[in-house]
This record gives structure tokens, sequence and C-alpha cells, in this order.
């Protein structure tokens, strides 16, 4: 009977030590799992919120003129984003595909730099409510409209932009010659227009309109008649990054009902409320 008993004990006791054993696992598991942190923990924890942007694109992104200080109208757009989201922000000055690759690398947080919606980046990218609404346009020469009628008659023509940029690919798609410039002002690629070096810049309206009122002087003009491909720009984050797409979306649907970004708007969109959707068939 004893041995019975004890091999009986040992079973017994080698079961629930087994158990044991398996329970402190899985509290280790869960407790990892709990304790890894996201990477909205560690903006919160730092108390900063990185963001790419140009610097050179006004007035969405630009240095204010006998200043060093960047200003524009998602600049002010992502400062009030970050003090409701109680953190500091750092600026980032990057080309255009340099920031969308940083934003895919984790090495900034979001974009701000009057990026347009499109299905392509959609696959890669997570946008934030869209706040800002437009329509292409083109500068072409005053003179003689850069030869351009039609978007047809883009073929052959020499078209400066970012690479990547909607416009770009526009063109691209119309059988233009991309000029491509590394994060350069807008003097430079309206000087370009103006003395032929290339023959016309695909777009945003806004940014257009207010590009041809800083620069009167130059021979270069918004064509009457090219406005396509209505627009949706919102800041772009990493896929991943869930928790601050969520605390961001709270935070910019908020102050497009507080009135916060059209007011913005105005102050550089010479009073106009790019959070207002376009019709460009009017």
């Amino acid at each position: 009977m004893r041995n019975l008993f004890s091999k009986k004990s040992g079973s017994l006791f080698a079961g629930i030590l087994a158990l044991t054993l398996l329970a402190g696992c899985g509290n280790s598991v869960e407790n990892a799992a709990e304790e890894e942190p996201s990477e909205w923990d560690r903006i919160q924890e730092e108390g900063v919120l990185t963001v790419a942007t140009s610097g050179t694109l006004f007035p969405t992104s630009y240095r204010a003129e006998g200043t060093d200080e960047l200003t524009g109208f998602e600049v002010e757009v992502v400062r009030e984003l970050a003090e409701r989201l109680e953190l500091e922000v750092e600026f980032k000055e990057l080309g255009f595909d340099e920031m969308l690759t940083s934003v895919q690398t984790g090495q900034v947080d979001l974009a701000a730099n009057d990026i347009e919606v499109t299905e392509d980046r959609k696959d890669k990218f997570t946008f934030s409510t869209p706040f800002k609404y437009s329509y292409g346009t083109a500068i072409v020469r005053k003179d003689d409209l850069s030869g351009i009628e039609t978007l047809e008659d883009l073929k052959g023509k020499k078209a400066a932009g970012a690479s990547t940029s909607v416009y770009m690919e526009t063109a691209r798609e119309y059988g233009a010659e991309e000029v491509v410039y590394d994060n350069a002002t807008n003097e430079v690629y309206l000087r370009d227009v103006s003395i032929g070096r290339t023959d016309v810049i695909l777009n945003d309206y806004y940014l257009q309109t207010l590009a041809l009122e800083a620069f009167p002087e130059l021979n270069i003009t918004i064509h009457p008649n090219l406005k396509y491909s209505p627009s949706e720009v919102g800041v772009v984050m990493n896929k991943d990054n869930t928790e601050l797409a969520e605390n961001v979306n709270r935070v910019i649907g908020e102050m497009l009902e507080d009135g916060t970004i059209a007011e913005i708007s105005g102050e550089f969109f010479a009073g106009a409320d790019v959070t207002q959707k376009v019709d460009i068939e009017e």
C-alpha cells in the first residue's frame, strides 16, 4: 500500500507542478504582451510628435519672409493638433519622396505637406480625416499658354514637380517630360516656366493661385480652361500606428467642428475656406 500511495502522490504532485508551470508561462507571456509599449505609448512618453514637411511649399509649409520661422497652413494645423494632444511638435524638413519613406520606416510619426489622398497611397499609409479640398490646375506662360489648350497637349511638354506627386502622375499619363527638383522653392519652379526652361506646373488650385500672387513680375498665369482631379488632403501616418490615427482623427474632427481649421485656412489662403468641398463643374 505504501508503494501505491507514493506513486499516486508523486503523479498528483507532478500534475500540480506542471499546471503551475504552465500557468506561470501563460502569465509571463501575457505580462510581456501587456508591458510592450505601442508607438502611441512611446509618443506620449517622449511628449513629442515628429512631423515631416518641406519648408518650401508656400503657403502650406514655408519660412516667413525675413525670418527663420517655419509656418504655413498645415504647419499651423499640426501645431494646434499637437497642442490639443498635449505634445510638443518637432518638424523635419524633407523632400516629398523622402517624407513618405520616413513615415513608412517610422523615422517620423506623420507627414504634412499638402499630400493628397489616393487609392495607391491608402494601400501603404493611413490618412487622417481630410481637412483640405481642392482640384488641379496648370501654371503656364502668360503670353502663349505654353502651347497648351487641353491636357492632351501636355505630350512632349516639360512638366516640373515632385516625381511621386499625383500631378506628376497626371503629366506622365498625358506624355509630358518630367523635370524633378530636389525640394526647390516655389520661385525656382515658377521662374523656370516663365523663361521657358520648363513649360507647365500641374498642382493644386489654391497653391498655384497664391504662388502667382507672390511673383507678379513673372510671365506666368493659371490656365483658364484646365480644371481636373478634385482632391482631398490629410496628414499621413504609418499604417501600424492605429492609436495615433485614432487620436489625430479625434482632434481633427474637433478642429473642423469648432472652425479652427477654417480660421487657419483664411489666414493662409487669402480668406478662402479650403475645408469646404469644391465642384469644378460650376
